[in-house]
């Protein structure tokens, strides 16, 4: 495995990432609230710094501290690029879904392994503008990650709830759910879940060179299954409220193992064979967007 020039993962932090149902991370401590712009407008949020299992956390609340943003609102660029320049090289991303197979039962969690991408209303690269890039996105969560978080997260499930390990996330659009033709459809394609927001943040986390990795909450059988009531919003939140303590708890624990093993990943060197433009064909203001992530490789813009 080849890293980026320079890459030292011994001060890197981890960023958290809370959705729906997870609006602030306890038992943060020494906690400081950072405010801040980036080239790709406001974050969704103040950003939280704190220290959670000997680990230097940054957490961020999506949707905002009081769900704020639809998932097509969420200001994605904006948030990752906030992170990277925080020092976060690992993502953790507790998120509620919906389920699209019988055995990911409401209140199970899955750590996914895959894609399938049904959004349209967002940017999702950093690139352009007289700049490309083409990251591999072959597995687009990082194995070394989710294997880790798949492990902690195994070994916390209480009787009579399941963790599933792989599994492919289908990303839509939203706000509104699905209908029941699209959730046959997207169930006879193999999906595990459905979510709105991860794949966008997971595109842009690998270009950011950063690992990512999710905690797919299932709250309901999405509105497939003839037996269960079609998904409502009192049925999400009353889950979410019963995910919320387990997903802490997960993350937690996490945090003390990356704290512990700093591990290394792939996604830490996704530009190295990535950057198509010569440097010097770049456009300065595009540059100077991008100089958090292709510093290693370009050189920093003076």
């Amino acid at each position: 495995m080849s890293f980026s020039p320079g890459l030292d993962l011994t001060q890197a932090r981890l960023g958290v990432l809370g959705g729906s149902g997870l609006y602030a991370m306890e038992g943060l401590e020494d906690i400081q609230e950072i405010s801040l712009d980036t080239p790709f407008g406001p974050p969704s949020d103040s950003l939280r710094l704190g220290r959670l299992g000997g680990m230097e956390v940054v957490f961020l609340a999506r949707h905002g501290r009081h769900h704020s943003f639809t998932p097509s609102e969420v200001p994605y660029r904006a948030n990752i690029w906030a992170l990277r320049s925080l020092g976060v090289r690992w993502i953790l991303s507790p998120s509620a879904v919906g389920s699209l197979q019988p055995e990911v039962r409401p209140l199970d969690m899955v750590v996914p392994d895959q894609f399938i991408d049904r959004t349209h209303q967002r940017p999702l690269t950093f690139f352009g503008e007289g700049a490309v890039a083409h990251v591999a996105l072959a597995d687009p969560f990082c194995p070394t990650l989710s294997r880790l978080l798949a492990d902690v997260a195994d070994s916390l499930m209480p009787e009579g709830r399941s963790l599933h390990r792989g599994g492919t996330y289908l990303c839509m659009e939203g706000p509104a759910f699905s209908t029941r033709a699209e959730s046959t459809i997207y169930r006879s394609w193999g999906c595990a879940v459905i979510g709105m927001t991860n794949h966008t943040e997971a595109r842009l986390a690998r270009e950011a060179e950063i690992a990512y990795a999710t905690l797919a909450m299932a709250t309901d059988y999405d509105c497939w299954h003839t037996d269960h009531d079609s998904v409502s919003v009192e049925m999400v939140i009353g889950n979410l409220r019963s995910n919320a303590e387990l997903a802490q708890q997960i993350v937690r624990t996490t945090a003390e193992r990356i704290a512990a093993q700093r591990p290394a990943s792939s996604a830490h060197s996704a530009l190295r064979d990535a950057l198509m433009t010569p440097k010097d064909q770049v456009p300065v203001e595009t540059r100077r967007k991008l100089d958090l992530f292709t510093a290693p490789y370009w050189g920093e813009l003076g």
